[in-house]
């Protein structure tokens, strides 16, 4: 016999749902409230793909949809009275509704909830109204460099040592029984660049919304540290972390780059910003570009365009400029990448990291990152006058007039500041009653 499916919730619903009183005194079965609201929303979801499919093929049966009907909970409620078999058992269809007494007894809520959270969380044949509306999102690319993972044993045994060998040191407890130990922040940093650093940089990036912007979804754990400085006049450097503040003025200078390579590797440098551009809102700005670094030398590669300080405009908030390390396979050719020196035209700066990788995909691997976060101050007007020769733009939010509903004739319930949303001047009344 085919099941008759309903929405009416004044009528007999599929789902016996007693209430928690219930479930104390005489027990219930796992599935009735545990899996009431996934059985909800697979009646919702089966109704709207049939209602799709009734009003795709514009069947001109009983059921006709209403453009006026605000919510779609009608149409969905008529077209789910369409008989069809189910695909597999139905919730609570093993239950006796009318033999409740025979059902396990929980004895308390909390021991009951625990269960029936657990029986909602296993598999069903069914799909849920929240399955429908939101699929699972497709897997991230990643193309960064392989992960050298040490063996997990191996690791605990030296950790294990390590603690070994502190708690034998009578100095260091000493120590930190007197809390007088020192701990070597060197160390530390060094360790967390070499374990968990790399995937808190890439989750930071992600969150900043690096990957998306530059790469169109594609990820890559930066397992390479690059260190970016900003020298001062003062002998003050600047560090570039994962999204601190650096000013223009800051940033007027190339900054000093360092990373760990191997003898005979070959590396490129990158630094673009992805939120500046005035006319093209998808494209970007190239401010750096080093090629065939040999090693960490960063001067000794060779410079495709020059280093452009920072200029976010003003009004356009804060901007994102953001380092990427490449590993070359071998020497590339750069050439149609060059950009001539000194290069100040904005139009030969625009720049997309994500075409700069796609063709160069097969010779080289991004393997560091590092980015600042920047917005206008003084020195930009410098830039854009004496080095870019052009005018300031300036930005500004105009905001949309304040909405007041028609004025009524008796207002009920309002302030003597009431009339003032419909003056034509300035001048305020509530001052003079």
């Amino acid at each position: 016999m085919p099941r008759k499916f309903h929405l009416d919730m004044r009528q007999n619903f599929p789902v016996q749902c007693p209430s928690p009183e219930q479930i104390v005194q005489r027990g219930c079965g796992v599935s009735s409230l545990g899996i009431f609201q996934s059985h909800l929303d697979t009646v919702l979801c089966y109704g709207m793909s049939l209602l799709e499919q009734k009003v795709g093929s514009g069947d001109s049966g009983p059921f006709q949809p209403r453009p006026s009907c605000d919510s779609m909970n009608v149409a969905v409620g008529a077209v789910l009275w369409k008989r069809a078999a189910p695909l597999g058992p139905m919730p609570n269809e093993d239950v006796d509704v009318g033999n409740l007494e025979v059902l396990q007894k929980y004895r308390s809520f909390t021991r009951y909830l625990r269960q029936a959270e657990r029986a909602s969380r296993e598999p069903r044949w069914w799909n849920t109204y929240r399955q429908h509306t939101n699929p699972p999102a497709e897997p991230e690319t990643d193309i960064g460099l392989p992960r050298e993972k040490p063996p997990r044993a191996k690791e605990l045994k030296e950790r294990k040592r390590i603690l070994r060998e502190n708690r034998q040191n009578a100095e260091m407890e000493r120590a930190a029984r007197l809390r007088t130990v020192l701990i070597p922040l060197d160390e530390v940093r060094a360790e967390w660049e070499r374990t968990s650093g790399p995937f808190h940089k890439q989750r930071v990036a992600k969150h900043c919304g690096v990957f998306r912007d530059l790469f169109k979804g594609a990820t890559f754990t930066p397992w390479v540290a690059l260190r970016v400085q900003y020298s001062q006049e003062d002998e003050h450097l600047v560090p570039v972390y994962y999204g601190n503040m650096v000013t223009p003025s800051e940033a007027s200078s190339p900054p000093e780059v360092s990373y760990e390579a191997d003898r005979g590797s070959l590396w490129t440098l990158l630094l673009t910003n992805p939120d500046g551009h005035l006319r093209d809102a998808d494209s970007e700005y190239l401010h750096w570009l080093v090629t065939n670094i040999p090693g960490s030398d960063i001067k000794a590669g060779k410079e495709m365009c020059h280093y452009l300080p920072p200029f976010p405009a003003m009004g356009t908030g804060y901007h994102r400029f953001i380092f990427l390390l490449f590993k070359q396979h071998g020497p590339i050719d750069f050439s149609q990448d060059a950009r001539p020196a000194p290069c100040y035209s904005l139009k030969m700066r625009t720049f997309s990291t994500f075409d700069f990788y796609r063709k160069h995909k097969d010779a080289m691997t991004p393997a560091g990152l590092a980015f600042f976060q920047c917005q206008w101050d003084s020195s930009v007007t410098s830039t854009f006058h004496q080095l870019l020769n052009m005018r300031e733009p300036v930005f500004e939010f105009v905001r949309p007039p304040p909405y007041h509903p028609p004025q009524v004739k008796f207002p009920r319930h309002q302030p003597l500041r009431y009339l003032d949303r419909y003056r034509d001047t300035e001048e305020p009344t509530y001052g003079i009653y």
